[in-house]
């Protein structure tokens, strides 16, 4: 069997052909499309990265160790591999591209958007959050025709319930360091993404956010195995 197949993967249909989506777990993604191979975050703990397709392109959300596992990026990654990071990723890098809050590239053919992504509410016990505002990115993503976002470790802040026009979204339900379903909901809401996967949610009760948006006809959720 390939080792692709042992994941849940979804095919989205688009004007440059079938986008693939395969569910590694936690926050870690894999996305296909015209032959490239686009990873968000990676994390050893959810899959044998030596295994999987070698990586066009590489988001890393922010530096904690199960969204940037070294030995994980270093199975995928070749002398093309394209990695966008934050300033507190690269530190832990050869290589990769900064993206800050707010910048915009094109990357690979791919336009790339880097969107805040940090705590209000959940703190640690000093008082500090848990993703400080600042550090961490949300990337949106123009892939054949299709905005994604991949909203990385935040709450629902307000630069996510302001976005327009997303296609596809995974917002995190990780507590106590995300969202709970009522916040994703909350942010659901406020953008109406066409298709939401929650991701990275640990133990969080996943049929409360159906219950909350039993009346988001136009929001289809998506579960998927993605603790």
């Amino acid at each position: 069997m390939n080792y692709l197949e042992k994941f849940e993967t979804d095919l989205i249909s688009t004007p440059a052909g079938n986008l693939s989506i395969t569910f590694l777990g936690h926050g870690s993604l894999l996305m296909g499309i015209q032959g490239k191979n686009v990873y968000i975050d990676v994390f050893g703990e959810v899959a044998d990265y030596s295994k999987l397709p070698k990586a066009d392109f590489i988001l890393l959300t922010h530096e904690h160790f199960d969204h940037l596992d070294p030995k994980a990026l270093a199975a995928i990654r070749t002398d093309n591999t394209v990695v966008v990071c934050t300033e507190a990723c690269k530190q832990q890098l050869q290589g990769g591209i900064v993206m800050h809050n707010g910048d915009k590239q094109i990357l690979s053919g791919i336009p790339v958007e880097a969107v805040p992504a940090y705590n209000l509410v959940h703190k640690r016990p000093s008082g500090d959050p848990f993703h400080p505002k600042g550090s961490g990115n949300g990337y949106i993503l123009t892939i054949g025709g299709k905005r994604i976002y991949i909203a990385g470790d935040t709450e629902n802040i307000p630069e996510m319930k302001s976005l327009k026009d997303i296609d596809i979204a995974f917002l995190p339900m990780n507590l106590p360091y995300t969202m709970t379903p009522e916040m994703v909901a909350d942010a659901a809401r406020a953008f109406h993404p066409r298709i939401l996967y929650p991701y990275h949610y640990g133990d969080t009760n996943l049929a409360l956010l159906g219950e909350l948006l039993a009346q988001e006809k136009a929001i289809e959720i998506r579960i998927r195995k993605m603790a």
